[in-house]
Formats: C-alpha cells, structure tokens, sequence
C-alpha cells in the first residue's frame, strides 16, 4: 500500500491529509489561533478536589479546568525493585498525530473509587487511604500535568500526572519504571534485542525511569536509539528547570507546548511505506526539511515543494474528500449507502443495501453489502475522527458464517487504525457496538457548529405547524387582553402564505369569532418557527 503525505498551510490553519493509494484516509487540522493541547505539559494548580468521583479540576490557564482522574496519577507507592526493566506489551497507538504522546498506556475511564493496590510480587496490599485522591491532592496545590484530551464540546481536557515525552523511536516515561515494546512489532526475536538494547542504555546513561519502543524501532540500529535517548533525557531536564523556574509563580503556566501539527506528523505519521511528503509553503518546507535531516533521515529525500499555482487538495481532491466527509449519507460503490448521525451519547452507522440487487438471493444481497460497508465503516471513522462509542447497525443477516466474516473483515479493516477499537458480537437485534478512543474533536466538531435554526435538532417545524401555533397564540391573546382592535401576525415568507392561501378560511373563521381583524407581515430575517403577534 503506497502513502503519501500532503501538507497546506495557509494563514489561519495548517492541515495534513494522508493519502492511501490515492485515496484520503486521514485528515489533520489545526487552527493556528486554536492550537490543541493534546501532549502540553502545565504547572497546574489543583482547584477542587472531588472525593465522590476520585477525580479533581485543575486550572491549567485554559477557559474551562480540566479533569484530573485518580486513575490518571502516578501509582503510590511504586512496584517493587525486583519489577524493575519488566518488558511489557504496550498496545499502543503512540504513531498517531492527533493523540500525541497522550496514549501510550491505557488508563481506565471508570470514575468509581481506586481499589487497593497489590503488588505484582507480593501478597502485601497498599492501604486504600494512600490511593484515594483526597489523601494525595488538595485545594491550591502545584501539581506537573500532562493534556491526554482536548477539550470536547463542554467538557474540560483530560489530565495525567504520568508524563510521557515522544521522539522518534521511542517514548519516555519519567514517572514509570519499566520498557515496554509496541505491540506491533511482531517478531520475538525484534522485541527481545530492542529490550536488551534499551537495559543496557538506560544503564549506561543513568536513565531513571521508564521507556517505550515504538512501531518505528523495528530494526533501527542501537546507535539511532542512542541518539533518540539523550534527546529525551536532555529535554526532560529542561522541563524540570522549567519547572524550577517559574515554581513560585502564583499563575498556571505551559512548561512544554508539543510540535506544530506538520513537524508532529513527520515524527509520527511517516514511516518506510510513506512515499512521498508534499508541502506547499516554503518556510514550512525548510522546517520539516531541518527537522526529518534531524531525527527522521530516511525521508528526507522524499519531502518535495510543491509550487504549481492550483491549490495542493484540489489536485489530489482532498477537498471533495472533506465535503463529502460532512454529509450524513456516504454511498457504496454498488448501490447501498451508509447513514451517519453523531451525538452527544454516541454515533450510530445504519447500512442499507439502496439500489444494490446483484446478489443470487437476499442473503447473499446484504452479505455483499454488509462486507463493502465494513471497509467504508472503517475508512470514516479514520476520516471524520469519530470516537467514544458507536452503534453499527448491519442489515439483518440469517448464516452465522456471514456475521462471523463481516465481522472479521471489520476487524481487518480497523488494524490500520491508529486509535484503539474495542468490538462486541452481533447483539440479538444484529447490532455491532464498539469504542474508538477518543482525544479530540470530530471532524464535524471541528469544522461546524450546530445550525442556528434548528439548533442541532437537524429539522424544524413545518411551516403548518407554525399556522397553527399562531392561532392558539391569538387565542391566548384575545383572552388575556380586551382592548386590542387588531392582530398582526410577523413570520417567516412560508407562514404568511400558508395562511394567506391553504387557511385563509380558518383565518376568517378566527376573525368572525374574535371579532377582530388579522393581518399579516413577513419578515424575510426569522426563521421558519419564530414568528410575533403585535396588538394594535
């Protein structure tokens, strides 16, 4: 599979969109004056301390706290010397540009009390006291944080005290005590010799604490992870004199601020696969230039300017692409389509087998749907970022041959997915629930915003409903107050003709019984429900 890397930066934003075989499978978008935190180190200073959710805010300068969960602190006290260097499989998407270094260890979302601790070597088990938030953080405390979420919709980011610090090959823990190697390295033999490359360099640099080998370890030689080690220890230092330095502030403050989103993407984004990485800014060129001769050599020949006068997206329609990508309806290549409705709670994929009827029978119809939708299903959630949980609603399938195949082809699909997927069975009513990590804004979160006459219902009334409503209104008026001679109804161009044509009768019907005239007044800036009675 061929990938290339388009890069275009303007004014307001910069935005990166991977492209497999031609085809956009992600999209990055950062607004210069809206820059994430996801990665951000903060001094922090702990606000409110919530003993019944085991969690805390904290004031990291933002407009809204952000939420600290005990599950989401350093462990104390810490394992045994003897779990020390431990190899670990961390199942990680570490090499995605939007998460940052943010999801390097699973941390649980649960908000219910911390259990007691127990270590791994010993029956010895750590009072539940020392692991309740109240008894480790209190009101007005400093406390070094890392952003793991951005802020999403009213919700504050999402903290950890367990910092993690990205290169190129490796992540390093300060806070941990272990080296742990990505699951997707699969060879024994591969995860072995990076776990006894990376002991004997921790040994021989003194490195305290932990570190984990990512995906793009895989067969780099010991001197490149040498390399990548003492620029994380060296930035390391500097985020602790940083942190001396301004201790004594009374204000949150940024102690480290991640890369800009093009240089992030080179660090996790590129790999051997990654053909080509195109940029049409020249400065920003030169950066990313800098930086790969820096610490990603091996694709620094393939980082090409682009300067043709039509736009970068548009050649490789990336911008039909990211239209297509906010609409509700997504259409399969042999007639079916999908439905994609995204709310507060959770998104939900209906598939539908529309025009398609090629199959030999109905079974053989929707199982043919139901394969292409998993490959379409997998492809938009990369592209439109959806995450938290989602609800599949397949087409109703009677073998139990072709559940087990569209589900493994759906678990195919999602192994190219950098965020973490968790899948259940077909249910009983043949719905497929399943997560999808979730550290940003969705791409219709991003890029909309809910609309200003339906306020995100997705419909309004109709324009007969609105008739009625304005007559129980005159109703209520004609009860209330006695002296006004006449009404006059202000709405939306549709109202007024509905009630000047289709219930002219039952407007004359009113004014009989009322004994008051009606007249009626557009006003072309309200929308289809509002409308006012005005007593003259």
């Amino acid at each position: 599979m061929s990938e290339e890397l388009l890069i275009n930066i303007s004014p307001m934003e910069s935005r990166v969109a991977v492209l497999d075989n031609g085809i956009l499978g992600e999209i990055y978008i950062e607004r210069h004056h809206k820059l994430g935190l996801v990665g951000n180190i903060y001094l922090g200073t702990v606000v409110r301390v919530l003993p019944g959710m085991q969690a805390a805010f904290v004031d990291i300068g933002q407009s809204r706290t952000a939420f600290l969960h005990v599950n989401d602190m350093q462990r104390e006290p810490r394992a045994a010397a003897d779990n020390k260097n431990k190899i670990v499989d961390v199942s990680t998407k570490e090499e995605s540009v939007n998460t940052g270094n943010a999801d390097i260890l699973d941390t649980a979302d649960s908000l219910a009390v911390t259990p007691p601790v127990v270590s791994a070597q010993s029956t010895e088990v750590v009072p539940v006291s020392k692991t309740l938030i109240q008894h480790r953080l209190h009101e007005s405390q400093r406390i070094l944080v890392q952003v793991t979420k951005d802020q999403l919709g009213s919700k504050g980011a999402r903290l950890t005290t367990n910092i993690s610090l990205p290169s190129r090959y490796l992540v390093y823990l300060p806070s941990s005590d272990h080296i742990g190697i990505s699951q997707r390295i699969d060879g024994e033999e591969e995860r072995t010799r990076l776990k006894t490359e990376l002991t004997s360099l921790m040994q021989t640099v003194n490195l305290k604490g932990g570190l984990i080998a990512r995906t793009a370890a895989e067969r780099v030689p010991v001197d490149k992870l040498e390399e990548d080690i003492y620029y994380l220890l060296q930035l390391w230092r500097t985020i602790c004199a940083r942190r001396q330095e301004i201790n004594h502030h009374q204000s949150s403050e940024l102690i480290y601020q991640e890369l800009s989103l093009p240089l992030r993407s080179i660090r996790d984004l590129v790999h051997a696969g990654t053909e080509k990485v195109i940029i049409d800014n020249t400065q920003i060129y030169e950066q990313v230039r800098y930086f790969a001769k820096e610490f990603v050599p091996f694709v620094y020949d393939r980082i090409v300017h682009y300067t043709a006068e039509q736009s970068l997206f548009d050649v490789h329609r990336v911008e039909d692409d990211l239209r297509d990508a906010l609409k509700r309806r997504v259409d399969l290549k042999s007639g079916g389509y999908l439905i994609i409705d995204q709310t507060e709670a959770m998104t939900t994929i209906d598939v539908n087998t529309g025009s398609f009827v090629g199959g030999r029978s109905l079974e053989d119809t929707v199982y043919k749907t139901n394969l292409e939708a998993t490959h379409a299903i997998a492809r938009q959630l990369r592209l439109r970022n959806l995450g938290g949980i989602i609800i599949l609603d397949f087409i109703d399938m009677l073998e139990q041959q072709h559940k087990d195949d569209v589900l493994e082809s759906l678990q195919s699909q999602l192994t190219q997915d950098y965020a973490k997927t968790k899948i259940t069975q077909v249910s009983e009513l043949g719905l497929v629930e399943m997560t999808r990590k979730r550290t940003r804004e969705s791409l219709g979160q991003q890029l909309c915003e809910p609309c200003s006459t339906c306020q995100g219902r997705g419909f309004v009334k109709t324009a007969e409903t609105v008739c009625f409503e304005i007559f129980r209104e005159i109703m209520r008026c004609a009860r209330t107050y006695n002296s006004p001679k006449k009404f006059t109804v202000v709405a939306h161009a549709a109202v007024i003709d509905l009630l000047l044509t289709s219930e002219s009768d039952t407007v004359a019907d009113l004014e009989y019984l009322l004994g008051r005239v009606i007249t009626f007044d557009v006003e072309n800036l309200y929308t289809q429900e509002q409308y006012d009675i005005v007593l003259d």
